[in-house]
């Protein structure tokens, strides 16, 4: 089996909650990238993070995590930043996150950095999040995808906040459009298609990736599920399991985390059906996510994920 690369953010999120009845912030490894690749090493796959971290403790201690979970870190620069921050907040569904550093220590990978045969070399590439944002990451990232050896994956995880007006959301949907176009796999949020194409349905949104190019799509629906449309099959719904959801951190990436994994052990489906089949796992992995509080720290194994739903 070979391996994976995640391009993209990491950085230190601090969760909205209470203690004693007043309200504090918890300290949690974070990242959409970072998740991933946390993800799919817990799930068996090597992972190898590409990305930029900061000098400061805060990067220590990104180091250090991914390094106990099994995630690479050949292609991880060090640059003299602090580690960026992001405060998440709960009002209704989705949670609202707002960055906080200057520069962003997770923007500052550029082409020169890539190591271009850790790319090369690699069965999955994946590149999206918030980086594609910061010109000089996004750069790294057009770099990479064209000499991507294996299967792309490709996941926009908008973050509103980071969106200065109309011009900054209408340059974000070209970025994806470049990157759907060349994608082997396109997995987006439903608040992801609501912001990118409002008023499309995600059943259209799916179909529209494709037409750009893109080999498969899936976009998650939280408790509902996923739409995927894939091979020439018309967009289909895959149900979620039911679950005891305690927090929902980190469960998108967790889906794009279990179809990598899978596309590692046995490349891509030959068909619909066997689409469908990878997704519904991937919304197990999801479910177990959901059941436990944090987002990289409650990536499950493989293992625990068939336990989970055996009985």
């Amino acid at each position: 089996m070979g391996y994976t690369v995640v391009l993209g953010e990491a950085l230190v999120d601090l969760l909205d909650t209470e203690r004693d009845g007043e309200p504090v912030y918890r300290q949690a490894i974070g990242g959409g990238p970072l998740n991933v690749a946390v993800g799919v090493a817990r799930l068996g796959g090597a992972a190898q993070f590409v990305g930029s971290l900061g000098d400061d403790a805060l990067a220590g201690r990104i180091r250090a995590f991914l390094a106990a979970a099994g995630v690479g870190l050949t292609g991880a620069v060090t640059v003299p930043a602090p580690t960026a921050l992001a405060v998440v907040t709960h009002d209704g569904v989705e949670p609202d996150f707002r960055f906080y550093g200057e520069p962003r220590s997770y923007g500052l990978l550029s082409a020169d950095d890539l190591d271009a045969g850790l790319v090369e070399g690699a069965d999955v590439l994946y590149c999206g999040s918030i980086v594609l944002l910061q010109p000089v990451v996004l750069a790294a990232a057009r770099r990479a995808w064209s000499l991507a050896g294996g299967l792309r994956v490709f996941d926009p995880n908008v973050r509103p906040r980071l969106l200065d007006g109309p011009a900054a959301l209408d340059e974000l949907r070209q970025v994806v459009a470049e990157f759907a176009a060349g994608a082997h796999l396109v997995k987006l949020s439903n608040a992801d298609a609501a912001l990118l194409y409002p008023g499309e349905p995600v059943e259209g949104v799916a179909a529209y990736l494709r037409e750009l190019g893109a080999g498969t799509v899936v976009v998650t629906l939280g408790a509902d599920g996923a739409v995927l449309a894939a091979a020439d099959a018309d967009p289909v719904l895959v149900a979620a399991p039911k679950v005891n959801a305690v927090d929902t951190t980190g469960a998108g990436d967790s889906v794009m985390a279990a179809l990598i994994a899978d596309l590692l052990v046995d490349g891509e489906p030959t068909d619909a059906a066997g689409w469908v089949d990878r997704v519904a796992f991937a919304l197990r992995v999801a479910g177990v996510v959901c059941e436990s509080p944090g987002g990289a720290t409650s990536m499950p194994t493989r293992a625990q994920v068939l336990e989970r739903f055996s009985r």
